[in-house]
């Protein structure tokens, strides 16, 4: 099934098989990770999320469906992967992550970490926990309110801009004295300020943030980047 893939990367298609990734989030940014990622040859993924499908996922998440509201999305995600290639070793976490429970990092020991949660306690918690472990990760910022997916980049949480979600993220950073490079994805584009102040969203900057994070991760585990 990887035959197209592997006329492009040849034998280093094998690194890819050997990596494990954990992917915090599988919703509009973390279902299109998840969904890359296997569909280029990882085999050993764990998947962590605490919530159901519902009807307002259907515009921007992959496991969104009419047949799926109401389910878990872990466990939604766990019978799409080996679907898609049943060799895939798939551990679910239902769960809410958070400082109390942060550990489960450690006890998981990925060689990647994917944090595409929206709580920003929890965001601080994988960076620290990340660092500690010398575990290599990226941190999504937001994509709501944007339009653009060609501003979306990949860079240090200190090069954002016009982004709510980094600019908090940033002075966390500059407060407690981080002298790491914290890997993020984040867009340059100016938010969109809906009229009733609430959080808008769109089928395709949190799809192509997603692609993009799985593009980052596959050239850096084929030496590429």
């Amino acid at each position: 099934m990887f035959e197209r893939f592997i006329k492009i990367v040849g034998d280093d298609f094998s690194k890819v098989q050997k990596v494990k990734v954990m992917v915090i989030g599988v919703g509009g940014v973390g279902g299109y990770v998840v969904e890359a990622l296997v569909r280029s040859g990882i085999e050993d993924i764990v998947i962590i999320d605490f919530d159901r499908v519902e009807l307002s996922n259907k515009n921007r998440q992959i496991i969104a469906l009419d047949s799926t509201i109401g389910m878990d999305k872990v466990d939604c995600f766990e019978m799409r992967i080996k679907d898609i290639n049943p060799k895939c070793s798939v551990v679910k976490k239902k769960m809410f992550l958070g400082e109390d429970n942060i550990d489960i990092i450690s006890l998981e020991r990925p060689d990647y970490v994917i944090d595409c949660c929206d709580t920003v306690k929890t965001k601080k918690a994988i960076i620290k926990k990340c660092l500690e472990e010398n575990i290599k990760f990226i941190s999504s910022m937001g994509t709501g309110n944007k339009l653009d997916p060609s501003l979306l980049e990949i860079t240090d949480i200190r090069k954002t801009i016009n982004d709510p979600l980094a600019r908090i993220m940033r002075n966390w950073v500059k407060k407690e004295h981080i002298n790491n490079k914290i890997l993020v994805l984040s867009s340059r584009e100016v938010p969109i300020k809906p009229k009733d102040g609430k959080v808008g969203s769109t089928s395709f900057v949190p799809a192509s943030a997603g692609l993009l994070i799985a593009s980052y991760v596959i050239r850096d585990i084929l030496g590429k980047k």
